[in-house]
């Protein structure tokens, strides 16, 4: 007889916290209830003129031995790097990007294997000048001292953050105007904002020659203007 009043009571208790679980299950769904829930993506942009720019330099030999290939296109290579510290570019802002050893074969024929005929030593260094204004005037200085690839420049901007919080701020003003306009649309107001989310649209600045040859000097280059962007996404509860 205990044992069936202790049961009869474990049931009391199951059936009054069923109720109770069911009511915070619930909670959230009646939360919800309160307003009207307004999700706004907006990207914000600030500009920006670039002030620095990287390009790649390179030096190009061929001769009958692979020594002699890497013997001449380090003799070219030095002569480069000396100009660009000549120049004023920081040793800090010169960095060897590749260097290769690659035979030359002449073309097959009659069935005969591929001879071997010469070797290719290339050698490139990645350059940033810190004042774009005078990159041109460096360039054309690397080509006189034997450098006869070039690719670049890449434009950029040295210290983005102020850039970039300025389109936070106008990513963000773009979503609020946005939610006012849906909720005056709909009858509401806009209460208070859930969560913001927000991410870095990369913005490639479109000036780049993809590996070229460079024959003639009087090389220009203008900075132009850069610009940032940020995307930030926002949840509004509307009443």
């Amino acid at each position: 007889m205990r044992a069936l009043t202790l049961s009869m009571a474990a049931l009391a208790a199951a059936t009054v916290a069923v109720p109770a679980m069911a009511q915070e299950l619930q909670r959230p769904s009646m939360l919800l209830q309160e307003g009207t829930l307004l999700e706004v993506s907006a990207e914000g942009r600030s500009t920006r003129v670039p002030d620095i720019a990287t390009i790649d330099a390179g030096v190009t030999t061929q001769a009958a031995t692979a020594a002699e290939a890497l013997a001449q296109n380090n003799a070219k290579m030095t002569r480069v790097i000396a100009a660009l510290k000549g120049a004023g570019v920081a040793e800090r802002d010169i960095q060897t990007a590749t260097i290769s050893l690659q035979p030359q074969y002449r073309d097959q024929t009659n069935g005969q294997p591929q001879q071997i005929f010469a070797y290719m030593a290339s050698n490139t260094v990645s350059v940033r000048f810190r004042d774009v204004a005078r990159s041109g005037a460096i360039l054309d200085l690397l080509v006189t001292q034997g450098a006869n690839t070039i690719s670049g420049p890449n434009l950029g901007i040295s210290e983005p953050a102020q850039a970039l919080d300025e389109a936070r701020i106008d990513a963000v003003a773009k979503a609020r105007a946005r939610a006012e306009l849906y909720a005056k649309a709909a009858g509401l107001r806009v209460d208070r904002i859930l969560s913001i989310s927000d991410g870095v649209t990369p913005t490639p600045f479109p000036m780049r020659a993809d590996r070229m040859s460079v024959q003639s000097a009087g090389l220009m280059v203008s900075p132009g203007e850069q610009e940032l962007s940020v995307s930030v996404t926002i949840r509004f509860l509307l009443k």
